[in-house]
């Protein structure tokens, strides 16, 4: 059985070690919760795996210490996105992710802006502010259509709690496939004619090549004056511009945007000011004990590792997922 060396790269290192600790007692662990430090932790300890969290954002994250050092053969991403390590040879360098480890709830925030818009909370908060006692009205999602673009594991657990609260369920993907709980599922290629059937679109796709700019001008043009977009994928795939005039003109009902092409969102930015638009800082996949559940996933394939078996989930860097 193999005993690689192995670090743990999180701001969450203690905690990390006695999970990973409890399932592999025999293995040289070793912590690292700092973008700087981590390339001469590699180069010291010559570590053949690397379980890394991208804990402080993109900026300044350390891709070049693990992809180029030649004693690191697997690279596990604590979270579903892998869009900060491209491009990396599948030849000399194995990545996978965590895909599914907040599927659960990114799908709540999904369904929660869908309700937040539906129950149109901003207009009571106005009224609250102003103290006014308004002729309130709410309506149902039930009977609406949402449009989910990728199903993965998270659109997947978008497309659960859709179907539970009665709304129509369409989803894209690359390849198309009969997929639980949703109605219609098409490929990319027909998204020009799924636009103005949607009520909420939901990006949950990784950011490719492909995929840059996906929900672009002539998406936007299209769609309905009430639709709602809701990004929990990665900044990019929303075209902002576009987006800002749709909000900014009210040709859409509203965002719900929780990635966005800079993070952390500049001050000046338009869509802090933007009319019916949650901003929340790509957190919609954080929560209490999520890093360790995202660990415990790692300590499993790590055993996979140490026994020559195929890793779970293992990304095609072409694809993203």
């Amino acid at each position: 059985m193999k005993n690689p060396v192995t670090i743990l790269h999180t701001n969450n290192p203690d905690a990390s070690r006695d999970v990973l600790a409890k399932s592999h007692p025999d293995l040289p662990i070793h912590t690292c919760d700092s973008y700087d430090a981590l390339p001469a932790m590699i180069t010291e300890t010559g570590a053949e795996v690397v379980y890394s969290v991208r804990f402080a954002g993109t900026p300044g994250f350390p891709r070049p210490a693990l992809i180029d050092a030649p004693t690191v053969k697997w690279v596990s991403i604590g979270g579903s996105g892998t869009d900060h390590m491209n491009p990396w040879n599948p030849e000399t360098l194995t990545v996978t992710n965590a895909a599914g480890v907040a599927a659960d709830m990114m799908a709540e925030y999904a369904l929660g802006a869908m309700l937040h818009f539906s129950l149109n909370i901003p207009g009571f908060k106005a009224a609250q502010a102003q103290k006014t006692w308004t002729r309130g009205k709410v309506e149902p999602i039930a009977g609406k259509t949402v449009l989910i673009l990728g199903l993965g594991q998270t659109g997947l657990a978008v497309a659960a709690r859709s179907k539970a609260m009665g709304l129509n369920t369409i989803g894209v993907r690359a390849r198309p496939k009969d997929t639980p709980h949703v109605d219609e599922v098409h490929g990319m290629d027909a998204l020009p004619d799924l636009w103005s059937r949607a009520d909420f679109i939901v990006c949950c796709v990784p950011l490719l090549d492909s995929t840059h700019g996906l929900v672009g001008a002539s998406a936007f043009q299209a769609m309905k004056e009430t639709a709602v977009i809701i990004d929990v994928s990665r900044g990019g795939v929303i075209d902002e511009v576009p987006l800002i005039k749709a909000l900014q003109g009210n040709t859409i009902r509203g965002a719900a945007l929780d990635v966005f092409t800079i993070e952390p969102l500049p001050g000046d930015h338009p869509l802090w000011t933007a009319e019916n638009t949650i901003i929340t800082p790509h957190c919609s996949s954080v929560y209490d004990g999520w890093d360790l559940k995202s660990v415990e996933m790692f300590a499993d394939n790590l055993w996979r590792y140490r026994r020559d078996e195929t890793l779970l989930n293992i990304v095609n860097p072409e694809r993203g997922y």
